[in-house]
């Protein structure tokens, strides 16, 4: 009997110091939490600023480098100038900026169109079997190096123009032109677009299909009245991110633009794009005086645009969300 009493005891005893310290562990536990989450609070703000912080400390390094060429220089003769004579001193970087924006232009508008009605097929109408064969084929569209579409425009693209488009146009030309990089810059760019817009077109619920096609709407009907305008924001969003990587591509369009220091007059003269310029001149800047500052400035120009652009591709975007909430 005294055994049996002492086993309740001892358990009660343990219930009851457990029951005690209990209050007093969940306090401590719930202040340790609440500690980390502020200071993990603190370390995502920290690292939210950095983003931006980045961008101006790159924005400021770019403007203290340029100083030298600006001093010697109006903003006008850099920007509307023609001639880019580093041995006299000109620095008119005109060409380059005309290069850049036709070039992209041109990809632009062959890719946006073909990317954005690929993605509708492979989301509307294209059967499971085709979407296991084409989803891997964008993935490592996206990945091949840029050079390889510089070798495949020289081999490919290059003789197309020289030999079938140049004549058809009644124009004489190597080949090597704006039109040739922004083709290769378009075949880059398509992965990118292609599979933004596919995976925004499939968030679209299957209701609104459902919906329409039960009101008598064809099925072309119901992707273009209903399903565009729903995924419209994702579809901008995805032309923001194949801009944004067109402004900058650098080695395939290197390759196939020709690199011409002139201001084209048609889409089969050569041009010279401002990322060509400073990744073919950068190594013998140090020779020429001022060259390091212009070449400074240019990519200071080449960031003026991607950011306005950007800024303003942001702000149609909140329009468009906004109307169509």
């Amino acid at each position: 009997m005294e055994i049996q009493s002492a086993i309740p005891n001892t358990a009660i005893s343990q219930n009851t110091t457990s029951v005690n310290t209990s209050p007093h562990n969940k306090n401590d536990r719930g202040r340790r939490r609440f500690a980390f989450d502020k200071f993990m609070e603190r370390v995502v703000k920290i690292f939210s600023f950095f983003s931006p912080l980045l961008l101006i400390l790159i924005i400021a390094g770019l403007v203290i480098k340029s100083i030298p060429v600006l001093q010697e220089n109006s903003l006008s003769d850099l920007l509307l100038g023609s001639n880019f004579k580093p041995f006299t001193g000109d620095f008119g970087l005109l060409p380059f900026i005309l290069s850049t924006v036709y070039v992209t232009v041109i990809s632009i508008v062959i890719a946006i169109p073909l990317s954005i009605l690929t993605a509708i097929y492979l989301s509307e109408y294209a059967g499971k079997a085709f979407l296991k064969f084409a989803a891997p084929m964008l993935d490592i569209l996206s990945g091949i190096p840029s050079v390889i579409y510089g070798i495949w425009g020289v081999l490919v693209v290059v003789p197309f123009i020289r030999d079938y488009v140049g004549p058809w146009m009644g124009i004489e030309t190597t080949g090597y032109s704006i039109l040739s990089g922004g083709i290769v810059l378009a075949i880059m760019v398509f992965p990118v677009i292609i599979q933004i817009v596919f995976e925004v077109m499939r968030i679209v619920p299957n209701e609104l299909r459902e919906a329409t096609l039960s009101l008598g709407a064809t099925k072309w009907e119901s992707i273009r009245k209903v399903i565009i305008k729903k995924a419209s924001p994702g579809i901008i969003a995805a032309c923001i991110l194949g801009f944004s990587r067109a402004f900058g591509e650098t080695i395939a369009v290197l390759m196939v633009v020709g690199n011409m220091v002139q201001i084209p007059h048609n889409i089969l003269d050569a041009g010279y794009p401002i990322p060509s310029l400073i990744a073919n001149n950068y190594g013998e800047m140090m020779s020429i005086p001022m060259y390091d500052s212009v070449l400074m400035f240019a990519a200071l120009v080449l960031l003026v645009i991607v950011l306005i652009f950007n800024v303003y591709s942001r702000w149609v975007l909140n329009r468009l969300e906004k109307k169509l909430n």
